[in-house]
């Protein structure tokens, strides 16, 4: 099957009109913690990323920034060739809640064909994004909801979530 490509603008338009809608469903999700909720989404992650190719998009390299966590940030300069010092210096900043962001958007390690020059290295954050092939789904659903406007992928596992698994 050929991976489809990704119009942003009408995902975000998508993600925007279906944000209240998805509100509620997850405000009830949260409450009624399905027991097979991380395995229905996990089951939905793998069936979208069967459809849905990462590097037509890469909206997430070119919109937001990862968490960088020491042990990412010493992987990362160690592969560079660099002090973890040096790798701060010129790419990161303390965000507003003390974490290790990037400085500017698109990600600095982002390539013209959406590739990533980091792959083997990038931060735990990259590894996860978008957050739904893990356990305790239901702990992240604030996060999910925000992706839903950023990965098309995020927002096409919570629609066919919110159809095949009702609250």
């Amino acid at each position: 099957m050929e991976k489809s490509a990704i119009n942003l603008q009408i995902l975000k338009d998508r993600a925007r009109s279906e944000k209240k809608a998805t509100k509620k469903y997850f405000s009830k999700l949260s409450q009624k913690k399905p027991k097979a909720l991380d395995h229905k989404v996990s089951v939905l992650h793998h069936e979208v990323f069967e459809e849905i190719d990462c590097l037509h998009c890469a909206n997430c390299c070119k919109t937001t920034s990862p968490i960088f966590r020491d042990k990412d940030i010493d992987r990362i300069a160690q592969h560079l060739g660099i002090r973890p010092s040096q790798l701060v210096e010129k790419y990161l900043h303390l965000d507003e809640e003390g974490d290790y962001v990037l400085n500017v958007a698109p990600c600095p390690f982002l390539d013209d064909k959406n590739y990533c020059n980091i792959y083997e290295y990038r931060p735990r954050a990259c590894r996860e994004y978008p957050h739904t092939d893990r356990k305790n789904f239901h702990q992240i659903l604030d996060l999910t909801l925000k992706n839903t406007s950023i990965c098309p992928a995020a927002f096409e596992i919570v629609q066919r979530l919110k159809k095949q698994l009702p609250v």
